[in-house]
């Protein structure tokens, strides 16, 4: 595409494509009801070191065409050896960790045609990744009730997509992960166990389970977790646990806990706090793991509280002191692997802005045209009950009723009075200039807290994790008039 817009001159035409995604994640058991936005960084700093150079242009040149032609022309690629990279192009988007819908901009490209074409795949790839994982960790978050997630998943992530899934994790809710790499590169301490391997070599030559313990204490007395399903949670691994937290006690050292990553984990989990209790160690954490997502996570709460009073365990304190490790289903996005992330031409530069347009036989993929303006509207009560996309520059500012037309069904609209809303937000920051970025990168603390703000602000219907409550995404009258002409212009 970039060499025939060369060819026919409008390589260096301004140009502007949105990214947006069409559906939430479905996982088919639960759906999401909103999602976190994530990747931007990542993408900046791709954008900021991508050049066409030597190597890149020469690799191109020997591409050919099916009858063995060059594939690229010789002037072109001299072009693009000069002119290959991102430097001219402008980038709005809404910020990393903000909560994002359906079919509205979270990234809007400006630049010179040929390049901003060549953006897609490295954009899309980026973007829409991170925000599933981010999406599904914010569910995880939700489901855990304010306690802690361990992102456990780099062993059975998509090769060196794994660092990408943790960057996005630690954004959309957990609090930690076992990556070493990434969570340096994020400003954190990683946070893991030891792994039954360690046992079995122990027994594997002839020593013991507690032989094991003792010599993981000795090695970490600060932080000595304990996994203790390698053979039989409740007869050895729990009481060979409780002697080595005895003797770490003793020597002035406080034990951090134990894992469980097999069986019931909810009785598992109360019996080894009963026994925990017994024993004096009633504040040592209980991290779960083995396939957790949203539902198991709810699944393990309910029946620690139906069942752990039984066996004379607190079942609130016993929930305050579990941490989940959460692995494979989050990193891999388990039950919807993809985001369905597009990125589409809304504007062609000549004599101002030319609205474009793509029409679907499948009315919700027809896009919404043209140079836009984003916003969040805010009811009476604080939150957030719609986003609005309007005609860049539209005037929103009457005190007369606000029309928020459906983006696909002409007969459905709803009118907000005044009264009705607190505040229009603006969605869309800028972030490159002619290719500089604008501010510094935000802090991963940042970016958590435009999640914790934004996720409060939804309804709790939207917030569901099953059959969730559906916000509205809508258009002012003037772009829906506008959609709707071009339309019928392009079926004439």
């Amino acid at each position: 595409m970039a060499q025939l817009y060369f060819q026919r001159g409008m390589h260096e035409q301004r140009a502007q494509f949105e990214h947006f995604f069409r559906d939430y994640p479905d996982y088919g058991s639960h759906q999401a009801g909103y999602a976190i936005n994530a990747g931007l960084e990542t993408l900046l700093e791709w954008i900021d070191g991508a050049r066409f150079g030597p190597d890149e242009i020469a690799a191109l040149r020997s591409q050919t065409h099916s009858a063995g032609r060059q594939l690229f022309g010789d002037d072109f690629l001299d072009w693009l050896e000069q002119h290959g990279s991102f430097d001219n192009i402008n980038l709005r988007a809404i910020p990393e960790g903000r909560v994002v819908h359906p079919n509205v901009p979270l990234t809007v490209v400006e630049g010179p045609l040929a390049m901003v074409q060549i953006l897609e795949t490295a954009l899309l790839n980026t973007l829409n990744y991170q925000t599933l994982i981010a999406t599904k960790a914010s569910r995880l978050a939700e489901a855990a009730r304010g306690r802690p997630i361990l992102e456990f998943g780099l062993r059975r992530s998509a090769s060196l997509g794994g660092n990408a899934a943790t960057r996005a994790a630690l954004i959309g809710g957990a609090a930690f992960s076992s990556n070493v790499g990434a969570s340096h590169a994020m400003g954190l301490a990683p946070k893991g166990t030891h792994a039954h391997s360690m046992i079995q070599a122990f027994t594997a030559l002839g020593q013991t389970e507690l032989d094991a313990f003792r010599a993981y204490a000795e090695t970490y007395p600060d932080d000595c977790l304990l996994l203790v399903d390698t053979y039989d949670t409740l007869a050895s691994g729990v009481p060979n646990a409780i002697i080595v937290f005895d003797e770490l006690r003793s020597a002035g050292h406080a034990p951090v806990g134990i894992r469980l990553d097999s069986g019931d984990l909810a009785y598992l989990a109360i019996q080894s706090a009963r026994l925990l209790n017994e024993a004096g160690h009633d504040d040592a954490q209980i991290v779960l793991s083995s396939g957790l997502d949203e539902l198991i996570t709810l699944q393990i709460f309910a029946q620690i509280n139906q069942e752990a009073a039984n066996y004379g365990v607190d079942p609130q304190r016993l929930i305050s002191r579990l941490v989940l490790g959460v692995g494979s289903k989050l990193s891999t996005s388990d039950g919807q692997p993809f985001l369905s992330g597009v990125y589409k031409l809304v504007a062609l530069q000549d004599d101002g802005w030319v609205p474009a347009i793509k029409v679907s036989d499948t009315p919700a993929k027809t896009m919404n045209p043209g140079e836009k303006d984003t916003y969040r509207i805010y009811d009476r009560r604080g939150r957030a009950t719609a986003d609005l996309l309007a005609v860049a520059g539209e005037d929103l500012s009457s005190d007369a009723p606000m029309r928020l037309q459906h983006p696909i069904d002409a007969h459905q609209h709803r009118d907000l009075a005044p009264d009705d809303r607190s505040r229009l937000e603006p969605l869309l920051e800028p972030v490159l200039v002619n290719g500089q970025r604008v501010s510094d990168p935000p802090s991963l603390e940042d970016m958590r807290t435009r999640r914790t703000d934004d996720v409060a602000c939804l309804d709790p219907g939207v917030r569901r994790l099953v059959n969730p409550h559906t916000y509205h995404v809508s258009l002012t009258p003037d772009l829906w008039g506008l959609k709707n002409r071009m339309m019928a212009e392009a079926r004439q």
